[in-house]
């Protein structure tokens, strides 16, 4: 059975294209709509338990747990620009575990104006996707898998996008608090882009990754890490505002200056910026068993949102999350680029 299971998961991995960045569509999947997947600077794939909210970034994570819970998040991310997540789940008992969840971007109100720059009216931006979730166990095993159907829907004014993808996870657990998730995300088709034009490039941000987490033995701390885009390589970002030439290894006269040494050192550094851009990492704090403190880190947002004569703690995030009774709470902060920072807040409601 877990051999079936692999394979399938392998089918998944292999539909999905190394590409990332600008070149993709209905890129609001990969916010953090989530308090706790925000305050794990953008992913929370690598935790077990009880929380509902896990589901936003893993399905194999749907388990028992989670049921009786309603959660809502909702996300200031930048200017008017605003997020969430609602979600609610049922035990099927032997069957396994199903969900249905919803996410959402606003993006605000804007003023249109015709080719003569005269106003013409008032229009708003809004991306959702609409998902079912089903997750079961493997036997009496410790492994988990679940998979996500999404349905993706795109309205800017009078223009409309439509399309359905799928994650498909599976996650290891243990009872000496060691998890490990291996995830494909966003794996799809747009079925309808916004115009003719846009139909061309029409590709979902599909991604692979690998990520675990591990709590010490009495350790007060619960310490994760993410991979990110597991078949493609190369995510450095090359910023059109960089004049500076740090990059090149050429003098003024147009011939290489640099010794060997040199220029290994440059190779091996541009190696570890790129592999440092695929991970993301953090620590969770069980403070008490309703009191949870939440620090992570994305070296990859750092580098896209540092100004060249500013570097900042863009990509650093923070929150924290407590329970009382039938009630949870979570906030997250998270710093994006100056000028522009995100706060989530979280209700998390159980009966």
């Amino acid at each position: 059975m877990i051999s079936r299971i692999t394979c399938i998961l392998l089918l998944c991995v292999a539909a999905v294209k190394a590409q990332v960045g600008g070149y993709k569509t209905f890129r609001f999947l990969d916010v953090p709509a989530t308090a706790r997947a925000a305050s794990h600077a953008g992913n929370s794939m690598t935790f077990w338990g009880d929380d509902i909210n896990l589901l936003f970034c893993n399905p194999a994570a749907l388990n028992p747990g989670m049921t009786k819970q309603i959660p809502f998040n909702f996300s200031n991310y930048v200017g008017d620009m605003n997020a969430g997540y609602l979600a609610y789940a049922h035990d099927a008992k032997e069957k396994g575990m199903a969900a249905a969840s919803m996410q959402w971007f606003n993006y605000g109100t804007f003023t249109g104006y015709d080719e003569q720059g005269l106003k013409t009216n008032t229009f708003k931006a809004q991306d959702f996707a609409l998902n079912l979730n089903y997750a079961k166990p493997l036997a009496d095993s410790m492994f988990n898998v679940g998979i996500c159907l999404k349905t993706i829907v795109s309205q800017y004014d009078v223009y409309r996008s439509f399309g359905n993808a799928i994650d498909f996870g599976i996650t290891y657990h243990n009872k000496k608090d060691f998890v490990l998730t291996l995830l494909a995300k966003n794996v799809g088709i747009v079925w309808k882009s916004y115009t003719a034009v846009s139909a061309q490039n029409a590709e979902l941000p599909q991604t692979v990754q690998l990520g675990f987490s591990y709590k010490p033995s009495k350790a007060p701390f619960r310490f994760f890490m993410v991979y990110d885009q597991l078949l493609k390589w190369n995510l450095r970002y090359i910023s059109p505002v960089d004049t500076t030439g740090k990059s090149s290894t050429l003098g003024s006269d147009g011939q290489s200056d640099s010794t060997s040494w040199q220029k290994f050192s440059l190779r091996a550094g541009k190696q570890m910026d790129n592999l440092a851009r695929h991970i993301v990492f953090g620590v969770e704090l069980p403070l008490s068993k309703n009191f949870f403190i939440r620090v992570g880190y994305n070296y990859r947002r750092q580098r896209e949102m540092t100004l060249p004569d500013r570097r900042g703690a863009n990509g650093l995030s923070f929150g924290f999350a407590l329970r009382i009774k039938r009630f949870g709470f979570s906030y997250a902060y998270n710093r994006m680029a100056f000028g522009g920072n995100a706060s989530t807040i979280g209700v998390t409601l159980h009966w």
